[in-house]
């Protein structure tokens, strides 16, 4: 705790004004090389690189005007091969690729970038840049932009930042930190540092990723008129991604940066996590205890305590004599097991790991060739390099370890990496390795989880036989997504931090990373009855959903507040069941076009002003509305709906969207709406994934005359990657609803196995009375009632391979 102390005048020493060592200055020449281009400034030379799709790649050239190496996060760099077209117009050069062109000012200080149209070749202004500005540091090499924005813009991403979703205004320096407290808006660098901004003017946006692991700056709160991004070591490489909508921005930086891996459906389940469950006997008592009480979960995680001395790659003998036929027990009642590995290898010359790296010289070291050593939970510990490809390699095989057990997860923690010594991480001047270079850790610092998950995941990959792998990490960089989910770290039972979770999982999802969520219930401090069945209630909405807490606190298992907790708990939790193949869905969505399934009202409704920074409410795809209550007490709550019709999803009730409403919350209920056009895939309740109910229900949400939907259904067998071999189905449904009746169609868009389900049930809801349905084929309908009132169902055989539903509305 810091007093009135900490704010002593004399700790606050005022910088003297600094006078710009380097600046752009005006253009000189400019020489083309293929589909690169370089920009000769007075005071600075400009790599510019065409890729495909319209992203352009600008960075600052060192002495020899070679282009920087891109770093792991790039996993596509598509050049153009085409030749690029030099003009000269007025005082201005225009460099143009395929998709795009750049135009430059003599001077230096304004750029344009246009688009090209794919047919008439027209050219359509995208941004402009006025009064650009570039510094460097001579004596630390550190560079500086200066880019204009205006009062009214707003800018979103940059990964895992606390604050709300609109970051104009905000200062956040990437560099990935363990910082278990405090978690408040304040904090400028948390786990995650992922240098990915989305500027959005007007409702037209574009994305600038700067790809420098090293510590950068993105300020947006120094300058009214600019904004500013700064790198302390290397260059300033960045790539400009077109919009002009925050969906194109966003499937642009997942092409240059990866899509999101597709998940095992275990995985999308609910999980049970503490720290820590502290012997085998435990973790069984609380699996059976969820099957007791009839509560869906599919993973239970162990952290630190179930190693022997906290060594990774080790079981405690006392605490865990038979992880493996823990396993088999745990698996037989639909539970996977997931456990926590850190990067942290204890100094033990009778520890295998530690003897096996040091003789392979596999760990991180200095330059003179000493090691580095760090404390961190086993004492002092070696890290191992994963730049060398070979300690990557080696890190992944170890992972039979655990496979080997019947673990099917594994959890990446302390990987930014947190050491216990005053600068919290790593030596600066430790080496990495790669395997024709190397670099201080200094520069690459922010690559480490990336690194570290990559090597799990694909060591996972190579001895899971078949099986999809399952990462969860809390430190990561740019194209984390291709590897792991992520998980917010240390926060706390506060209403606050539940609040919080909300816009830092959406700028995840806006940042290419699909799957994230907060520990629901909050990790540290004593959660309440309240808070838990709130923060549930909201957490089965998340793309990740994990209850996780700490020592010495209160349990939060969702039996742990009595009856009554427990029965909602039990509720939503089941909800989240139901909606599985909605969510895997989305989940596939993603891999696709690297659009988040939690989603941003803004991204949706980008031209509503009331959305822009918007963040007590949240989308699951474009369907489905969700509105937590977020206050203790509070019984009620205001939720904004945009434009078009929704539905509350318990009563069915309409409402006009455009405008706030005050809708009732008891404890026992959370604001969710559905909108007029969706159709959404659910099925039964099950105890956990592996079980698969009979029938699959689409519910459809009619809307009245003109009213259309459209959705692409997904499935496989969920857990092998027999999919990446084709076996896998996508069904497309749409319908169109007109003033006499509804049409609606269905069609494999691609058929790769047989359907999981023996049915197909048709929900059309909000169905005027009397109305008739008629179909080709095998097929029943009949009218059913619930609390939203009556609907029309249709079943079909889904081995159909199309069909089409007619419902004629009766106008007696």
């Amino acid at each position: 705790m810091e007093t009135s102390e900490a704010i002593r005048p004399e700790h606050f020493r005022l910088q003297p004004a600094q006078s710009p060592q380097w600046t752009t200055g005006p253009l000189l020449n400019h020489e083309v090389h293929g589909h690169q281009v370089v920009l000769r400034f007075a005071h600075v030379s400009l790599g510019i690189q065409f890729l495909h799709g319209g992203t352009l790649r600008i960075t600052t050239l060192g002495e020899n005007e070679t282009f920087p190496r891109p770093t792991l996060a790039v996993n596509l760099l598509k050049p153009l091969v085409s030749p690029l077209r030099i003009e000269k117009v007025a005082d201005s050069l225009r460099v143009c690729g395929d998709f795009t062109c750049l135009e430059v000012d003599n001077e230096g200080g304004n750029w344009r970038v246009m688009g090209i149209h794919a047919t008439d070749r027209s050219r359509l202004p995208l941004v402009e840049f006025h009064q650009v500005s570039l510094i460097r540091d001579e004596t630390t090499g550190a560079w500086q932009g200066s880019f204009n924005k205006q009062a009214e813009d707003h800018f979103y991403g940059l990964g895992e930042k606390t604050g709300f979703l609109d970051k104009q205004n905000e200062r956040y320096e990437m560099w990935n930190s363990d910082v278990y407290a405090p978690h408040v808006p304040e904090i400028e660098a948390l786990y995650q540092s992922i240098p990915f901004l989305l500027h959005m003017r007007r409702g037209s946006a574009y994305g600038f990723f700067l790809d420098n692991p090293g510590k950068t700056i993105f300020d947006m709160r120094s300058s009214a008129d600019t904004y500013l991004i700064s790198v302390a070591t290397g260059e300033l490489d960045g790539y400009y991604i077109p919009g002009p909508s925050l969906k194109d921005v966003l499937q642009g930086y997942t092409q240059l940066t990866g899509r999101p891996f597709l998940p095992p459906k275990w995985a999308l389940g609910y999980h049970q996590s503490r720290y820590s469950y502290m012997s085998q006997s435990e973790v069984l008592e609380v699996a059976q205890t969820f099957r007791d009480k009839q509560i869906p979960c599919d993973a239970l995680y162990l952290d630190i305590h179930y190693m022997r001395g906290y060594r990774v790659f080790t079981f405690d003998p006392v605490r865990f004599p038979d992880p493996a036929q823990m396993t088999r027990a745990l698996t037989e009642m639909g539970f996977h097991t997931v456990t926590i590995v850190d990067p942290g290898v204890k100094r033990d010359p009778q520890f295998q790991p530690y003897l096996e790296g040091l003789m392979g010289g596999l760990f991180c070291a200095y330059a003179e060739g000493d090691l580095f050593r760090g404390e961190v939970w086993p004492g002092e510990s070696v890290f191992p390099d994963f730049a060398n490809p070979q300690s990557a390699r080696w890190w992944g095989d170890l992972h039979r370890f655990y496979v080997d057990r019947g673990v099917t997860g594994i959890w990446n923690d302390m990987n930014e990496p947190a050491v216990f010594n005053e600068t919290k991480t790593m030596d600066m001047d430790v080496l990495h390795h790669f395997p024709d270079f190397h670099q201080t850790h200094g520069e690459v610092h922010n690559l480490y989880g990336l690194w570290m998950t990559q090597a799990t995941y694909e060591g996972m990959r190579r001895h899971l036989q078949g099986e999809r792998p399952f990462v969860l990490t809390r430190a990561g960089f740019a194209g984390i997504q291709r590897y792991a989910a992520v998980w917010t770290g240390d926060n706390r039972s506060f209403w606050e931090h539940m609040a919080m979770a909300i816009p830092m999982v959406l700028n995840l999802g806006l940042s290419g990373v699909a799957m994230a969520g907060p520990d629901i219930g909050g990790f540290a401090h004593h959660t309440s009855a309240e808070l838990l069945a709130r923060w549930t209630q909201m957490g089965v909405f998340f793309p990740f959903a994990r209850n996780h807490s700490a020592m010495n606190t209160l349990r939060q298992e969702p039996w742990s507040f009595g009856p009554e907790v427990e029965d909602i708990n039990r509720r939503y939790i089941g909800l989240r069941y139901q909606l599985l193949p909605h969510l895997y869905s989305l989940f596939y969505e993603a891999t696709q076009s690297g659009l988040p399934v939690m989603r941003p009202l803004v991204m949706e409704y980008p031209d509503d002003v009331h959305v822009t920074n918007l963040c007590d409410e949240f989308l699951v795809g474009s369907e489905m509305l969700v509105a937590p209550v977020l206050r203790p007490g509070d019984k009620e709550r205001l939720v904004y709906l945009p434009h078009g019709t929704w539905y509350d999803y318990w009563s069915g009730e309409r409402f006009v969207g455009g405008r706030s409403v005050v809708v009732p919350a008891p404890l026992d209920t959370l604001p969710l709406f559905v909108r007029a056009g969706a159709i959404v895939p659910q099925s039964a309740v099950t105890q956990h994934t592996s079980e698969v109910p009979e029938e699959l229900t689409y519910q459809i949400h009619l809307g009245g005359p003109g009213t259309t939907g459209e959705y692409r259904y997904y499935e496989d067998d969920g857990h092998s990657l027999a999919h990446e071999q084709g076996v896998y189905n996508e069904v497309e449904l749409s319908f169109h609803e007109h003033p006499k009746g509804v049409v609606f169609h269905w069609n494999y868009r691609y058929r790769g196995m047989e359907t999981l389900y023996s049915s197909w049930n048709f929900s059309f809801r909000q169905v005027p009375s009397g109305a008739v349905a008629l179909v080709q084929g095998d097929w029943s309908s009949t009218w059913t009632h619930d609390l939203r009132g009556p609907y029309l169902s249709v079943r079909v055989n889904p081995r159909q391979d199309r069909g089409e539903i007619v419902i004629h509305y009766s106008h007696d």
